[in-house]
């Protein structure tokens, strides 16, 4: 009898142990805190733990894993399985991407930001760029437009601005230098100390990472309507770990991604942008409006510039940067 209950015992463990071994666990890194940010990162976790019966799981660490300079790097050695990133922070990482954070693009929603972002992510040349770091692109992490919060004199005008540190990446600090601002690139979670410092005295973000990083807790002013354009961070996979997966995992994550960025676009659109007025009012926070005609001035001091810059510089490190950016534009063209 004891030998027949060892025997069923051991067998036992051995399938529970082949179950285990089975089992599929992803390292997720991300920074801050759970915000709309990443919702979509949490709903796919959500999703795909469903989906396979819990034998595939997303474990998402926020900052746990790496700094959020270093996450495309992670990737790249295997560190991790996947991971959320901007490109601003490290353009030179990945150059073809940071079309997409050109000024006064036009884009005009979330939804629109996540087809553009999507389609491009396709191109040859992108998927070509990220491979450099074993990375594929597996969805984007789709933003309104920037606006400034900043402390002190609100600037009223654009004049305002001239000599006024403002944290700003890639193609916005790129355009709030035209108006006389000095931009200065940190990640999100520097911000907050950087302005109770006054090491900058502005910074531009979109309305929930000035709410999850605290830039309106001590601030005096924000801008309405400057819109100089947006940031673009996507989430991105390990290549070799997403190739080991196996098929029915691997068509778990990819068709999870559409039902990911829905909850993402809703959960934005409808809790986030309708905290953000009430958070401007609590704190008596100065909205500030420009007229059309200096927005108008703006958009033609910065737009063509940077555009300009950005194809010069990137077809010279052998990008179709040309291509690139028509076919970013013209996609934009049929969507306005």
């Amino acid at each position: 009898m004891n030998k027949m209950i060892t025997a069923t015992a051991v067998a036992a463990l051995s399938v529970g142990f082949a179950a285990e071994a089975m089992a599929t666990e992803w390292n997720v890194s991300v920074w801050g805190a759970r915000r709309a940010f990443t919702e979509h990162v949490e709903r796919l976790a959500e999703l795909v733990e469903d989906r396979s019966g819990g034998d595939f799981t997303l474990n998402i660490s926020y900052g746990g894993l790496s700094g959020n300079r270093e996450n495309l790097d992670g990737i790249s050695i295997g560190a991790f399985e996947m991971a959320q990133f901007c490109a601003g922070y490290h353009p030179d990482k990945n150059p073809s991407i940071t079309v997409l954070e050109l000024p006064f693009l036009g884009v005009s929603s979330l939804e629109q930001e996540r087809e553009i972002s999507m389609a491009l992510y396709q191109q040859p040349a992108v998927v070509a760029d990220l491979a450099r770091w074993n990375a594929t692109l597996l969805m984007p992490s789709p933003l309104p437009q920037y606006n400034l919060v900043g402390r002190g004199d609100a600037p009223t005008t654009l004049a305002d601005y001239d000599g006024m540190a403002v944290r700003a990446t890639g193609g916005i600090g790129a355009a709030m230098s035209t108006v006389g601002a000095v931009p200065t690139s940190m990640t999100a979670t520097e911000v907050r100390q950087a302005m109770d410092s006054g090491v900058v005295q502005a910074a531009s973000f979109a309305p929930h990472a000035h709410m999850s990083f605290g830039t309106i807790e001590n601030a005096d002013w924000w801008t309405t309507n400057l819109n100089p354009g947006t940031v673009n961070c996507p989430v991105v996979v390990n290549t070799d770990a997403l190739n080991s997966l196996s098929d029915e995992e691997r068509e778990i994550l990819l068709g999870s991604v559409d039902e990911a960025l829905d909850h993402y676009i809703d959960y934005y659109n409808n809790q986030t942008m309708a905290a953000w007025g009430p958070a401007l009012d609590e704190r008596g926070i100065e909205r500030i409006t420009y007229s059309d005609e200096e927005i108008a001035a703006f958009r033609e001091a910065a737009a063509a510039p940077a555009a300009a810059a950005w194809i010069e510089e990137n077809t010279a490190r052998g990008l179709p940067a040309q291509e690139l950016y028509d076919f970013v534009t013209g996609l934009i063209a049929e969507g306005s």
